[in-house]
């Protein structure tokens, strides 16, 4: 056992020291390269664990840059530049988003889609229900199946566009991505595209890149038991890649079968070969990251790019977030199709962000199209949901230096639902709405 308890946090809290980061933070690193030795990764801990002892006084704590500046030490030291130079950027990456936070930008993000936004926010405002206090008064009047009923339209008008830039490249796509972060209704929107292809004879094959997992006991956990398997890495890329290949080329391969339950992949499982006039279409949430399909001409993909882009004031003019929006439905989803506890995934879900930021976000604008999947009638229904769960987290987690991300979270969430009437009937949502990815009821199945 170390001798050292405790670190310091940048923000100047001390929490218990846990080597089990160390090996995690290196390993993560290592994964990232395409290394996968959590022994070396726990020996490489090990060696920065006892620098650390060596150089901390009796009684005091390190903080947490100075343990970074060792493991970077430990890392060269030992041969690993590779993994150091990943480690390096990752650490540079998160000093970045830091400093960001600080200061107001003074720039635009290259990142967002202004056009886009720009539509939304015309809708809403068109609608009257570009504010929190317009958005309950469709409710105190009874009026909320209106909102219901123009939201689900500008959706599908969305998807009915996708489906017409496809068809306008029907002689060179042979691919279909249905790109975004998690929990803005990708699959949802894959089978409403696939419909509208299918009505003008396209014929679509659907490749699930969820059975390229990695087996579970190959990613890093945290101090906490939690798996960080949103990164790309997670994924095979490389049997992805080598299988997209060979089905273009005409060739059958054997697609992987991951189970979810026991965190196994089992080798070429499924039998699949592609037909000259089918498309393959994806579902996936690294869809944009290049790696993926580094080995397909880029006139052969299409890429859309789905998001709730709601444009919702609440009454001190704060815009509401869509990470929120996203948690919410993944809160719901988790708990109905993956017996997730909401607690689990609020804690879970600063992977799920960070992994977003660096992986996602950066390749918006190299989409072809963007699909809008809010709903601004969605957050009653949550409230009704989720409110009280949201109330009790921002107590429970107000004080708790290690959950400050939950924290935040929830109390900004819990300031939202303060304002917005509940609605506890969700008999208003259509049966083949997006929100039914979600809450449950809809007709097609996931």
């Amino acid at each position: 056992m170390s001798q050292i308890t405790h670190v310091v946090k940048r923000n100047g809290t001390l929490v218990p020291f846990t080597p089990e980061r160390i090996t995690n933070a290196i390993y993560r690193a290592a994964v990232a390269v395409g290394g996968r030795d959590r022994k070396t990764s726990e020996e490489l801990a090990a060696q920065v664990v006892a620098l650390l002892e060596q150089s901390t006084p009796p009684g005091e704590a390190p903080n947490i840059e100075q343990i970074q500046d060792l493991v970077e030490k430990v890392l060269i030291e030992n041969g690993h530049a590779r993994v150091a130079k990943a480690y390096i950027l990752y650490r540079n990456e998160r000093a970045r988003q830091r400093e960001k936070r600080k200061e107001p930008d003074q720039q635009p993000s290259s990142n967002i889609p202004w056009a886009k936004l720009w539509s939304v926010l015309d809708w809403a405002c068109s609608h009257e229900v570009h504010t929190v206090a317009q958005l309950n008064g469709y409710t105190r009047a009874g009026n909320l199946h209106q909102i219901v009923t123009a939201a689900e339209a500008a959706y599908h008008e969305d998807v009915e566009n996708a489906a017409n830039l496809v068809l306008n490249r029907k002689d060179e796509v042979r691919m279909v991505f249905i790109a975004g972060p998690s929990s803005s209704g990708k699959t949802t929107t894959t089978i409403k595209l696939g419909e509208q292809l299918a009505r003008e004879n396209l014929r679509l094959v659907t490749l699930n890149v969820d059975h390229y997992f990695h087996d579970l006991e190959l990613h890093p956990k945290d101090e906490f038991g939690d798996y960080d398997f949103e990164t790309p890495q997670a994924l095979d890329m490389n049997l992805i890649n080598q299988h997209l290949s060979a089905l273009f080329d005409g060739q059958e391969v054997r697609i992987p079968y991951y189970d979810f339950k026991t965190g196994q992949s089992i080798k070429d499982y499924t039998p699949m070969r592609l037909a000259k006039n089918e498309i393959i279409l994806i579902d996936s949430l690294h869809g944009l990251y290049p790696e993926m399909t580094i080995s397909i001409p880029a006139e052969m993909k299409f890429k859309l790019y789905i998001e709730p882009l709601l444009q919702l004031k609440d009454s001190a003019g704060r815009y509401v977030r869509w990470t929120d929006i996203r948690l919410i439905r993944r809160m719901l989803r988790d708990a109905s199709h993956r017996a997730y506890d909401p607690t689990r995934t609020l804690l879970h879900w600063h992977y799920v962000r960070s992994s977003e930021l660096r992986h996602i976000i950066p390749y918006v604008n190299s989409v072809d199209t963007i699909v809008n999947s809010a709903m601004p009638y969605e957050l009653p229904l949550y409230k009704a949901k989720l409110g009280a769960e949201f109330a009790r987290w921002t107590e429970e987690y107000r004080d708790d230096p290690l959950h400050q991300d939950a924290y935040e979270r929830a109390a900004r969430v819990n300031a939202l639902f303060a304002e917005i009437d509940a609605v506890a009937d969700d008999s208003i949502v259509p049966e083949n709405s997006v929100i039914r990815e979600f809450i449950g009821g809809g007709i097609y199945k996931y």
